[in-house]
């Protein structure tokens, strides 16, 4: 697999580097700052802050902020009913799966995330979809991100276990943009998963990699939801 991504903004150019960034993400707590995360640099200067149900009010919507407070990036989820599904599910997911996991059946409502950037007038323009995998087998598949507007089916994808801190997002042709970890010189200061670093490669547009984050983090019930 190549390491080198080639790919165009996607909020902006702005924040896409000429050479690989680093950052460190810290999860902040419900109690004290409504939940969400502050993503920093190695030398602990902001970089971007996340918002999500605790600050916002809002389930399934979260906020990406740079580090001057001002809002980047706006994503929402939403629900799809499929036509067989509509009248068994109403407002809950269903999902009925064999012992090893895998998936029988699934009547499911298809839960879509949307990535709208925010521009200086405030108008919101939509720049990314993402599907929300089948509850049963969200770690056996990979979580695919379509550019919008696009022809294509995705155009990114998550493989690995974002809970587990191990987890890599690549482009369509397999090259590596983004990938969420925990180096070894971080290793003595996290007691928990509270705290975990993120490499984006060269070209890379790290308002995109870390409105995917947010939404990695809601799917798996951590610091953006209520």
């Amino acid at each position: 697999m190549a390491s080198k991504a080639n790919v165009a903004p996607i909020v902006s150019k702005m924040y896409c580097s000429s050479s690989q960034a680093n950052f460190i993400v810290r999860r902040r707590p419900h109690v004290v700052n409504g939940g969400g995360f502050v993503v920093t640099n190695y030398s602990q200067n902001v970089a971007f802050r996340v918002d999500g149900c605790g600050t916002l009010g809002v389930e399934g919507e979260a906020i990406l902020k740079n580090s001057d407070g001002e809002s980047l990036l706006v994503i929402r989820r939403k629900a799809h009913f499929t036509p067989s599904s509509i009248y068994v599910l109403s407002q809950i997911n269903l999902h009925i799966c064999t012992h090893n996991g895998g998936l029988v059946q699934a009547l499911s409502i298809n839960r879509q995330w949307r990535g709208y950037k925010i521009n200086y007038e405030g108008v919101e323009k939509l720049v990314f979809s993402l599907k929300e995998p089948v509850v049963c087998i969200i770690k056996k598949i990979p979580i695919r991100i379509k550019v919008e507007p696009g022809k294509n089916n995705w155009d990114f994808e998550v493989k690995g276990s974002f809970p587990d801190r191990a987890c890599t997002i690549i482009d369509s042709e397999g090259n590596i943009v983004a990938q969420v970890g925990v180096k070894n010189d971080l290793e003595e200061m996290i007691l928990c998963k509270d705290l975990y670093h993120v490499v984006v490669q060269p070209g890379c547009d790290q308002a995109f990699v870390f409105g995917v984050i947010a939404i990695l983090d809601n799917i798996h019930g951590e610091t953006t939801v209520c």
